[in-house]
């Protein structure tokens, strides 16, 4: 409802990030009744600017899904369990130039993504058959231990989103060498692929992975049995299993793909 009401006031979709990386939920703060908190975020300087540290610290009760087990984190950060969808692709920012070691890689085709101004003019797939967010398990700020909801690093080079899917799911996890990024989920003020982002690369509940310079792969997971809610651009809410076949997951997380949805599975 808070993304209905920010696209009838601006004509648009918030972005999925800023140039300071300050998050999609952090612009929807005044539409879902937390105006103090969205008076506390300073939009014109970064997210970790001194300007933003009572923002980053505020806890929003709406982000935190009762399901998860962490209760909080050791820096006393505002925590989140939803990401706003980016896409199939493994892009994380868009490229520089053709000399940018990402220049083959697709843009974007989710809803949200850095300074995105998606309209619901441009979800030629139809508001039902486009995710616009999900959830994820909050993390335990230590890459010295291993917890599902952590990103990975498989230390390959994936050109597409088959080649990050499989690259993410054959390393050893129990190999710390492939910690990469704990601090999962926190804060909500940040624009981030580990914190506020997902994509539809992986199925529901799979492993989250980052492929630097700037290549993504983090999943929607949760801790419900057997898969994960989606909130879709019509404004429902469904729940989708993680048996889900790959291709209609992708094509949910496509704002105009044109591929067929078939029935969710």
């Amino acid at each position: 409802m808070a993304t209905h009401n920010y696209e009838s006031t601006y004509k648009r979709l918030p972005y999925g990030r800023n140039a300071g990386a300050i998050s999609t939920f952090a612009a929807l703060l005044g539409f879902m009744e937390q105006a103090q908190i969205a008076e506390l975020v300073d939009f014109k300087v970064p997210y970790n600017h001194p300007n933003n540290d009572l923002a980053v610290k505020a806890t929003v009760p709406t982000f935190l899904c009762p399901s998860d087990p962490m209760v909080e984190n050791p820096l006393g950060w505002g925590a989140i369990n939803y990401r706003a969808n980016q896409g199939t692709t493994i892009l994380w920012s868009p490229i520089s130039g053709p000399s940018d070691p990402n220049a083959a890689i697709p843009p974007s085709n989710g809803v949200f993504f850095l300074d995105s101004k998606t309209r619901f003019g441009d979800l030629l797939d139809g508001l039902s058959n486009t995710a616009m967010f999900s959830e994820a398990g909050r993390g335990d700020f230590s890459n010295a231990v291993v917890s599902r909801s952590d990103t990975f690093w498989p230390r390959t080079n994936p050109a597409n989103a088959d080649e990050a899917y499989r690259d993410c799911e054959a390393i050893n996890i129990n190999d710390l060498s492939f910690q990469r990024f704990s601090d999962v989920g926190a804060p909500w003020l940040r624009g981030y692929h580990s914190t506020t982002t997902y994509f539809h690369v992986s199925p529901p509940n799979k492993r989250s992975c980052m492929y630097p310079p700037g290549r993504i792969a983090t999943a929607a997971q949760s801790y419900h049995p057997g898969g994960v809610q989606v909130a879709k651009a019509d404004g429902s809410a469904t729940f989708v299993s993680n048996s889900i076949d790959l291709a209609i997951w992708r094509a949910l997380g496509t704002r105009a793909g044109s591929e067929s949805m078939g029935a969710f599975e």
